[in-house]
């Protein structure tokens, strides 16, 4: 007569948390297990830099070339100013999506400056590594795309645009709705859209305007800015603002 296994508690049973019935617990894990390292580590609100992945930096004839390094610049002065509010906890940490090109960059600024920066990765067919600024206490890995968008925007006070496809729009104009529509408060989120002639290129808000699918005060949503200190001088004063 064969011995019988025991049966396994129900929150070790592999086989069950990866069932679609147990959809919901994963989801769950993916909104209180970034939740409780983040509090542990008091990390009270972020700056989240968005921008293209698509870029190397030892690739100097790219037209992305001047961003990456711009992104690095930009999360320097943010990080080295940031640092000196930490009493009461981590104000203003650098947060990116944690991979390549500009992600990599304001990562790598903040590192650079000696401050902590969040990388929040996520699971792709082809998979996208954790670059290796990310501080490792603070780098993390989603499988959902919403539970990820989640926390990127959970805890920031600002979202700076760099160039950037499909995924930089993606969220971008996600933050824009949430702002619009009151989700979150026109005086709790400072955007920044970097790189006036590429955003002026890509999006043509003053069609959008003379449309009428968007009205005057949606404008003034979001800032341009084209270089790091004229990033930085905005962004310091209006997150000043919200200590």
């Amino acid at each position: 007569m064969k011995k019988k296994r025991p049966p396994s508690i129900a929150y070790e049973n592999k086989e069950f948390l990866a069932s679609p019935e147990a959809r919901t617990l994963r989801i769950l894990s993916e909104i209180l297990e970034p939740k409780t390292r983040l509090e542990r580590l008091k990390v009270h609100s972020t700056v989240l830099f968005l921008g293209s992945s698509r870029y190397d930096p030892a690739d100097r004839k790219s037209p992305l070339s001047k961003y990456y390094w711009d992104a690095e610049e930009l999360a320097f002065r943010l990080a080295s100013w940031a640092i000196r509010l930490r009493p009461k906890g981590k104000n203003f940490v650098v947060c990116t999506g944690g991979g390549p090109g500009i992600m990599e960059a304001a990562n790598r600024g903040a590192a650079r400056a000696g401050g902590k920066s969040i990388g929040m990765n996520i699971e792709l067919p082809h998979e996208q590594a954790p670059n290796p600024y990310i501080s490792p206490e603070l780098s993390f890995l989603f499988h959902y795309f919403f539970t990820r968008k989640f926390w990127l925007i959970n805890k920031a006070k600002a979202v700076v645009a760099f160039p950037g496809g499909y995924g930089t729009l993606d969220e971008l104009f996600e933050t824009l709705t949430l702002v619009q529509t009151g989700k979150i408060s026109r005086k709790k989120m400072t955007i920044v859209l970097y790189g006036e002639e590429y955003w002026h290129r890509v999006i043509h808000f003053d069609f959008l305007l003379k449309s009428g699918t968007i009205v005057p005060a949606d404008i003034r949503l979001f800032h341009y800015c084209s270089t790091p200190k004229q990033a930085f001088a905005l962004l310091k004063s209006e997150l000043t603002k919200m200590l």
